[in-house]
């Protein structure tokens, strides 16, 4: 059974992005901290402020311009989202992922995500990049939760692959020729917004994690239910909790994420120029 309500909502917020835009892109990047000043590099064809989408959420967080671009990046026609939505601000998931079933029903089947995160394994330094391997949501309020949007896929979707290896191979490629450091791991999810205390960053060591944040894991979810390709990049913005002896702050994530941004910026551009 499908949430009427939310179903239609979805299709009108796809109609009306639809009405903005000449070609629709197969393709969407979600903009993490740091990553906003791609947009300045790309050949923008469209630009739709969320406010204008039908029943789309609203940024609240700094470092999150809330604008949805059609531009050509690396030559290849894309989505690109500047801003995503997060349990921490209000919104349940469903309401943070609705733009992943909005893109769902536009067409788009790759999409690739980029976030800022909290560096658990001491082998990746703070502005850094890491390739999502896996994640482990166990916090996470899933997006699925409630009637089954049967239009995208079934009741009770496997999760053995969330994140498309031939992806992850192309950006690792995509790394090597351009010599920058590229970690993989497993991403651990937090509600937020507090960061996590010493005690939970040695929980989330001892069940596997490289890297924590506060996003990613339910539009993964999302997206992959709805049959898509997921990519996801963490830019290591600071040591985890406990692990350097210094407490956290924003103003330290959003220096560390800037001080990445060159070589994210041109990681991606070589990535789309390999799809």
């Amino acid at each position: 059974m499908t949430d009427p309500d939310y179903y239609s909502n979805v299709l009108e917020a796809a109609e009306y992005i639809r009405s903005q835009v000449t070609d629709i892109p197969d393709v969407c990047l979600v903009l993490g901290s740091g990553l906003g000043p791609l947009t300045d590099r790309v050949s923008s064809i469209s630009t739709i402020p969320y406010e204008k989408i039908p029943h789309f959420p609203r940024t609240t967080v700094a470092g999150h311009e809330g604008m949805l671009l059609v531009a050509k990046l690396s030559g290849r026609l894309t989505f690109i989202m500047k801003g995503r939505f997060h349990y921490y601000e209000g919104y349940s998931t469903k309401d943070a992922t609705f733009y992943v079933r909005v893109m769902a029903s536009l067409g788009v089947k790759t999409l690739v995500m980029t976030n800022a995160a909290g560096g658990i394994n001491e082998k990746m330094k703070p502005s850094e990049l890491m390739v999502i391997t896996d994640h482990i949501g166990l916090f996470c309020d899933s997006p699925l939760r409630g009637a089954n949007l049967d239009e995208f896929g079934p009741r009770f979707p496997d999760q053995t692959q969330v994140y498309d290896v031939s992806l992850r191979n192309k950006i690792i490629e995509a790394a090597e020729e351009l010599q920058i450091p590229l970690h993989q791991g497993v991403y651990v999810y937090t509600r937020g917004p507090q960061y996590e205390t010493p005690a939970e960053i040695r929980a989330l060591k001892t069940l596997g994690g490289d890297a924590v944040g506060m996003s990613t894991v339910a539009e993964a979810i999302a997206a992959s239910h709805s049959g898509m390709k997921v990519l996801a990049v963490s830019c290591i913005t600071n040591y985890a909790a406990g692990i350097s002896g210094q407490p956290l702050s924003h103003d330290e994530v959003m220096q560390n994420a800037n001080a990445s941004s060159k070589n994210s910026i041109a990681l991606m551009e070589k990535f789309f120029s390999k799809l």
